[in-house]
């Protein structure tokens, strides 16, 4: 009982011409459970273990009696019904572990493996291309009902997906234009070609890392996000409590992250293309002794509009990208807290790689049609 003081085991070990007896008396706890281990062994066999006098006896006490009878056929007197299933319990959980043997690699395990991964891959994409078309038609309920338009839920996400980014993503594309500027002039420093360091910053900068980096910042910190809160509100099921009182959680939910996600990569692209501009900028500066105005000059001769228009483009696609994989994963979420960061480790896997996906296709796209 609770607040009452436990009676430790007192042990009684008698011969006689049918072998050793153990009498316990008290409680057979953990507490003296090495003690009663080393007084079981010194005794000789036949061994006969008496507990009638025992008060309590929890499961490493029963674990110390099931293991006399187990290695030397103890035989157990004065134990009353609790004891005997405890007992019971214990010797049936005691069973050797089977480990399987490592299976050989071959081709058709290698095989079986394979398909196996392109069934997951090909049920996530029709999972995907589903939750797509229910955000679509709830998107267009909100159009005829736009009383039901969550601006707060929206002007918040500016806030988390927008301004909250702008340190990390311009800090991280600043840098990235020091070192574009510092690897581009080591390698055409051989050829004498160090002012096309700035055609490397310009070009490379505007059309494609400024946008790439800042859809993989954003997927790592905004994608993730949208993840575990959405995956967390369907542990808690505040989710069906939102189903049950009529509210739509793909209209309350899904949709303000898709539009915050969609609105804020262009004008994120645009700062990380500046942030990225202004690094270069000022290590061609600082190492090559190139002023500032002939740097803008520069840039401004080298750099096509097409440039600018393809980095701006691309941008929204893959924040709605970005923001569907998340909450994708988000309502994918079931049974228990292990599952959301599973889930968000998914969303941001599935984000980037989907970026990556359409970066390539948008880059053979626009060179077919003549934006080079």
């Amino acid at each position: 009982m609770a607040g009452q003081e436990e009676i430790p085991a007192e042990s009684r070990q008698t011969r006689d011409g049918a072998g050793d007896t153990y009498r316990v008396a008290g409680a057979l706890t953990i507490t003296r459970a090495a003690t009663t281990a080393r007084e079981i062994d010194a005794l000789s066999d036949p061994l006969t273990i008496d507990l009638s006098k025992i008060e309590r006896m929890d499961t490493v006490g029963a674990w110390i009696i099931h293991r006399a009878i187990r290695d030397r056929k103890a035989r157990i007197v004065g134990a009353s019904a609790s004891e005997m299933s405890l007992l019971e319990q214990v010797a049936e959980a005691d069973k050797p572990v089977q480990v399987h043997p490592e299976e050989e690699r071959g081709f058709f395990p290698m095989l079986d493996e394979l398909g196996t991964w392109m069934s997951e891959i090909g049920q996530t994409l029709v999972g995907l291309l589903g939750f797509l078309g229910a955000t679509v038609m709830a998107f267009a309920n909100l159009i005829r009902r736009p009383k039901r338009f969550r601006v707060n839920a929206i002007i918040q996400r500016f806030d988390v997906v927008g301004v909250r980014a702008l340190g990390i993503i311009g800090l991280m594309t600043f840098l990235i234009g020091v070192v574009i500027g510092q690897q581009g002039a080591v390698q055409l420093a051989q050829f004498g070609a160090e002012v096309y360091t700035i055609n490397l910053i310009g070009r490379i900068s505007v059309r494609e890392l400024a946008t790439l980096m800042t859809a993989i910042m954003v997927a790592g910190r905004s994608g993730s996000a949208f993840a575990a809160q959405i995956g967390t509100m369907k542990i808690t099921e505040e989710i069906v409590a939102m189903r049950t009182i009529g509210v739509s959680p793909i209209e309350a939910l899904v949709i303000p992250r898709l539009i915050a996600s969609v609105v804020m990569m262009p004008l994120l692209a645009f700062f990380a293309m500046i942030m990225s501009l202004l690094g270069g900028g000022i290590f061609v500066w600082l190492v090559l002794d190139i002023p500032p105005l002939t740097y803008i000059q520069r840039l401004q001769e080298v750099i096509p509009m097409t440039d600018f228009y393809i980095g701006i483009i691309k941008a929204p696609v893959f924040g709605f990208i970005i923001a569907l994989a998340g909450c994708f994963q988000g309502m994918l979420v079931q049974g228990n807290s292990e599952e959301v960061g599973m889930r968000t480790t998914t969303a941001v896997v599935q984000s980037i790689f989907l970026v990556i996906v359409l970066d390539a296709v948008f880059a053979v796209f626009f060179s077919s049609i003549g934006w080079k």
